[in-house]
């Protein structure tokens, strides 16, 4: 299908769409929410780029697919789940002032999804160029990792719309990240009277969060950090269970089977005591290497870009780690992801959505 259409993206328009995709609350998890806002973000795209989105249901969440027919050759990627819940919007509306737009999801990432789409309308020819919009990525993308792998391997090419790095950069690696859940089993008894005859999971899950914190190599890019823990019932009784949950990112593959393989070794130092460990690093590092080429090419549309390797995990690790070129951070510039005082920069937003469309244009032409 080939698009006829020559429209000079309009900042006005941009804000306008932004402001409807801000105003459909989208919660991850709230199925009724990620249909309406799923709707929304096809008539979005259907409004500006014609044809049909469709609307790919799994485990009962709704992805959003757009395609301009002929051979695929380039995947443009985001998601429309946001990590604010309902009522958020209430509290913080949508709000332009001073050269920011304000509300929940703005900078993560709604804002890269309408620049896009602008970008895009401003082409003649959308032969080969996908879109995929999904609704779980806050919560690691369980429902549509196969999807997107599949139209990612389909297409050759990835674009992400997640929001830019400090500065307007771009991000050009990831690390992999996970959470795992170490789960402490012990024995209860009387604090006071018999003690003895207790398996105290607190003092078990203290001795595990040491040997897990030592489990980082900074050095390596490796962070190792537990940051939940909850144990026991009564303050006379001594605790029959705990657990810690436990963030780890990694640069490498190799540290990645490390952590994992210490994470399964883990073991007990009460007598009686018994561990159990759930997670892995569910999203594999995104390494420098694969977007090399994309990166080069941004450079070459927008001179002084910057690239920049970053801790946070995308969707584009997925992508990447199947060997398809991949390149991140192409969506706002602004700040304040999942806070309160995330915002975007209006400005910005033309000269985003060109350098989406210039590299469409030239995944395209390549």
């Amino acid at each position: 299908m080939t698009m006829h259409k020559s429209v000079r993206v309009s900042v006005e328009a941009m804000v306008e769409d932004l402001r409807t995709l801000v105003e459909t609350e989208s919660p991850s998890g709230d199925v009724t929410a990620l249909k309406a806002s799923a709707g929304v973000v096809a008539a979005v795209i259907e409004n500006r780029l014609g044809g049909r989105a469709v609307l790919v249901e799994d485990g009962g969440l709704p992805h959003v697919h757009w395609s301009g027919g002929g051979e695929p050759r380039v995947l443009v990627l985001g998601h429309h789940d946001t990590v604010f819940p309902l009522g958020t919007l209430e509290r913080r509306p949508f709000e332009v002032a001073e050269g920011r737009a304000t509300g929940p999801g703005v900078f993560d990432m709604l804002g890269g999804l309408v620049q896009a789409v602008h970008g895009l309308a401003s082409l003649d020819d959308l032969t080969g160029v996908e879109i995929l919009v999904t609704a779980d990525e806050e919560v690691g993308s369980r429902t549509s990792r196969a999807l997107i792998e599949e139209r990612a391997l389909a297409c050759g090419a990835v674009l992400v719309l997640e929001g830019a790095a400090d500065g307007g950069g771009l991000k050009t690696a990831r690390k992999g990240c996970g959470t795992f859940e170490v789960s402490v089993t012990g024995r209860a008894s009387h604090a006071g009277l018999e003690p003895e005859a207790g398996i105290n999971a607190l003092v078990e899950a203290a001795h595990q969060v040491l040997d897990i914190a030592a489990l980082g190599r900074p050095e390596l890019g490796t962070t190792v950090t537990p940051t939940v823990a909850s144990a026991g019932t009564l303050d006379n009784v001594v605790p029959a269970g705990a657990t810690v949950l436990v963030d780890v990112r990694v640069e490498t593959a190799e540290e990645k089977d490390r952590v994992e393989a210490a994470f399964a070794a883990l073991t007990p130092h009460l007598d009686g005591a018994r561990i159990t460990v759930r997670g892995a690093v569910g999203r594999p590092p995104m390494p420098e290497s694969a977007s090399l080429r994309l990166f080069a090419e941004a450079r070459r549309l927008l001179p002084g870009l910057e690239g920049r390797a970053v801790g946070g995990g995308s969707d584009g690790n997925f992508t990447a780690a199947l060997g398809v070129p991949t390149l991140d951070g192409l969506g706002a510039v602004g700040g304040g992801a999942h806070s309160d005082h995330e915002y975007l920069l209006v400005d910005a937003m033309a000269e985003r959505a060109n350098l989406v469309a210039g590299l469409v244009r030239a995944i395209r032409n390549g």
